[in-house]
């Protein structure tokens, strides 16, 4: 592998237990628009020139399965101490088990991520030890990244951004790169993630939900 490609950790929440601010609106397909999520997002980096391996952690054996199939390798999650312990986890197998050097926490909630876009993410990540990318709020983060040899050194959850900030991370300003700041807790973030250009798999479940009707 590269060295000057990354290894990308995504961790995923059992299904059921997924996007729970999204149940309101979404009723019964909230599980598998978190799953439509997660594919979407899988798929694009998979795409990205500077993504040789996407591991995603997740004890939830449908969603490992169908990620999979997409080419993500699967990792317990062994932790199952939250999501910073997870995305911790994951980096360290990154590099123990498949020797990765540089490692990047990607969040699994980026429906309309290009991999363009991700690719110049990336690429403006690896001139730093550690570095960030906010979401689109501006609170949040969407990205972590950690050179070769760096700590992980996860904080998501909150508000992410100024804690990453904290712990000495560079924060991205790249000013083109919507699709890989759209992460989807709401109903309006799905409405801007299909306003950027969702998916397949999320387009076609949120055509469903804008309907107000159920798969079958």
């Amino acid at each position: 592998m590269s060295p000057l490609r990354w290894t990308l950790v995504v961790p995923l929440k059992p299904l059921a237990r997924a996007k729970s601010r999204l149940a309101d609106a979404t009723g019964a397909l909230r599980p598998e628009l978190a799953m439509a999520f997660a594919q979407d997002t899988v798929a694009a980096a998979l795409d990205c020139p500077s993504v040789a391996r996407v591991l995603v952690v997740s004890d939830d054996a449908v969603a490992g399965a169908a990620l999979a199939v997409l080419g993500a390798e699967l990792l317990p999650d062994l932790p199952r101490a939250g999501l910073n312990a997870a995305l911790a986890h994951g980096a360290e197998e990154a590099r123990g088990r498949f020797g990765a050097g540089r490692v990047a926490a990607l969040s699994a909630d980026l429906p309309a991520l290009r991999p363009a876009e991700l690719d110049r993410v990336l690429r403006a990540a690896a001139g730093q030890r550690r570095a960030f990318l906010a979401d689109a709020q501006g609170v949040g983060t969407t990205l972590l990244a950690a050179a070769a040899g760096v700590p992980l050194g996860p904080g998501f959850e909150g508000g992410s951004r100024l804690r990453h900030a904290r712990s000495g991370a560079h924060e991205l300003t790249l000013p083109d790169v919507p699709s890989v700041r759209r992460d989807v807790d709401t109903l309006d973030d799905l409405r801007e993630a299909l306003a950027l250009g969702a998916g397949p798999r999320t387009a076609a479940l949120a055509a469903l939900v804008s309907l107000g009707r159920s798969p079958g």
